[in-house]
Order: structure tokens, then sequence, then C-alpha cells
């Protein structure tokens, strides 16, 4: 399903307490972008426990409960783990990656919050929730019937409402914190098309626990297991470099202050890589597009900053010619900056 509204974390959040209490919801989302936090932190919001069935591991007698004689006739006995006798928030997750037959089961429990003869507690709150098709993984057709007794909402990434959880309420590796505030954009990934890691939410979350477990004496071999097992391989890659740069003390505005020098050691390729890609996201937030904008304190940033690119490119040209192309979502660093750039230090434009 497709759709051209897609909603922030904290905005779904308040969709689910003015929607969820009164009608199903469906939540649409990536792997690992947080639909199960967010609906446990909706059920923790309205005081009620979350019971979650995982759609893709159901088969009908789990839903359905089994036959047992009662008398002369038989009785369909409901599973344990939906038989409350308290309101509860029912989480179906992966909804709709289970079998049609499971599918069909959700049309009573959804429309009706009937499952045969047992009916949920009056006040129970249903929410639904499953990856797209685009996102490589089991996803079946939903039935248009099931699809019309539910609210749609599409969930996307946010890095600032993702930092501010992580900050203040879950207490994420500050290696982690530190890094997804230089790169924001790798917070989240599309799901690759073949078989590897890729980087999202809980992936960065995953990665903090361990972090945490190992502690900052962890080995470099080990680091880079854990990343690379963890990231899409180019943020690896970039966050591995990260954590030598802290290690080593170098910085982006160490080296804009002439305090610091750019590594030089070929051993530090990746060092280097990163540290270009954190100088060109530093230029990105502190340059103004519009040259009619220009301060005294951005001259001076520009001035530094091209000292800076000179001293990069004897080291090499290649990864400060980098700096001045477009980075992986299109973005350019300032047309007037580049002119400069273009004028000052001719052999490091590049083409497009």
């Amino acid at each position: 399903m497709l759709s051209a509204i897609q909603l922030t974390p904290d905005d779904t959040f308040d969709f689910l307490l003015n929607v969820a209490i009164t009608r199903p919801v469906f939540l649409w989302g990536a792997p690992g972008i947080g639909k199960s936090a967010l609906v446990k932190r909706f059920a923790d919001e309205v005081g009620m426990e979350c019971v979650s069935l995982l759609g893709s591991q159901l088969a009908p007698e789990d839903l359905l409960g089994i036959p047992q004689i009662d008398g002369a006739c038989s009785r369909f006995f409901p599973p344990a783990n939906i038989v409350r006798d308290q309101p509860f928030v029912l989480f179906l997750d992966e909804l709709n990656a289970s079998s049609h037959e499971i599918q069909k089961a959700f049309y009573s429990l959804i429309l009706e919050q009937r499952i045969g003869e047992y009916r949920l507690p009056e006040g129970t709150i249903v929410i639904g929730a499953g990856n797209r098709a685009k996102d490589a993984a089991i996803v079946k057709p939903m039935p248009s019937a099931l699809i019309n007794r539910m609210v749609h909402v599409h969930l996307r990434a946010d890095h600032r409402q993702w930092l501010n959880w992580a900050i203040n309420a879950a207490g994420i590796h500050p290696w982690v914190v530190q890094y997804i505030q230089l790169r924001p954009d790798q917070l989240w990934n599309e799901p690759p098309k073949h078989e590897e890691p890729f980087s999202t939410p809980r992936s960065w979350h995953m990665l903090s626990d361990a972090l945490h477990s190992f502690g900052e004496e962890i080995r470099d071999e080990m680091l880079e297991a854990l990343i690379y097992g963890l990231l899409t391989p180019s943020h690896a890659g970039s966050f591995k470099g990260f954590i030598k740069q802290i290690r080593q003390k170098h910085t982006v505005t160490a080296i804009l202050k002439g305090d610091a020098s750019w590594p030089e050691d070929p051993a530090d390729r990746d060092v280097l890589y990163f540290l270009a890609q954190s100088f060109r996201a530093h230029l990105y937030k502190e340059l103004p597009d519009n040259e009619k904008s220009l301060r005294g304190e951005h001259k001076q940033l520009a001035i530094r900053a091209k000292d800076a690119l000179k001293s990069l490119a004897r080291i090499s040209v290649e990864i400060a010619q980098s700096v001045m192309s477009e980075d992986e979502n299109g973005k350019k660093l300032p047309a007037w900056f580049l002119l400069e750039v273009a004028r000052d230090l001719p052999r490091l434009a590049t083409r497009g």
C-alpha cells in the first residue's frame, strides 16, 4: 500500500491516541522503523496491557482455539494469550505476513472484537502493523474487506525525534548519539534488494546495547564484526572511521581552527574519509544557500574551509573532491562557495 502522507513517530502516537480508541488502526512502515515500540508506548500511555500476536507465526488454532466437547456439542475454546478480564491493547504485528486463513479469522476480531463465541473485553483496542511490499519482507496481499475495516497510517523515521528519545529516555550509547547527530541521514536506510544488513532505528539501538555490553575498550576486530553485522555497509565504514576519530582526537572543529590536521597515515584512510564527510555536513549546516545572506562569520568559515580543502587535497585530491560533490541524497554545497573554490582551487573543481 502506498501513501502520499507519512507521519513521524510523535505524530503517529497522537494519531493513535485519537483514532485507535474508536477504530482499529493499521501501521505501515519499513522493518526496524519502530512500529512495535510505538504501540507499546501507546499501551503504556493509555494504561493497558499490550498483547502481541505475530501474524507470520500464527496457525489457525493459535487464534481460533481448539474444539472441545461440551455436553451434546462442541465449542471452540479461545487461546489463553488473548483471554483477559480487563480491556487491553491487542497488537497484530506482521498482520499482512499471515496466511489468508489467519487474515480471514481477523475479520470478526477487528470488526466485532470477537473470535468464535469469545468477545474481547469492552474497551479493548486493536492495532495491526506490517511491512510494505517494497521492503523485501514477507508480505501477502490483504483482502479489500480487511483493508476497509481499518484506518491506515504510514510511519517514517525522524532523526530529531529519535535523538530526543535516545538522549532523554533510552540511554542510547554516546557514540551512537554523537554519530547520528553528525549524520542524521544514516539513521534509516531503504531495505536492500539483496541479503545484507541495513541501518534502521532498531539496528542502531541494537548497536548501542552491544557497545554498552563491550565497554569503550572494545577491540577493533569486535567493533568491525558488530557494526558490519548491523548497519548498511557504507554506514558501517563511516561509523568505524568516526570511532577512530574519537580515539585519535581528530575533529572537524579542531581542523578548521588550525588546532589539528587531517590524518595522513594510509592506515587512517577511513578516518580521513569520515572527517571529510563530516566536514561537508558541517558546511551544509553553517553556510547559507544565498550569498546575500552572508555575514562576517560565514566569510571567515569559507576562508578556513578553503584552507582545509587545500591541505586535504595534498593528502587525497579524490577525497577533497568528494567534499565538493553531491552527497547520496543529491545535496550540494552552496553555489557561491563552489564558485569560490573553483576560482581559488581549480584542481578541486568536479564535473556535475
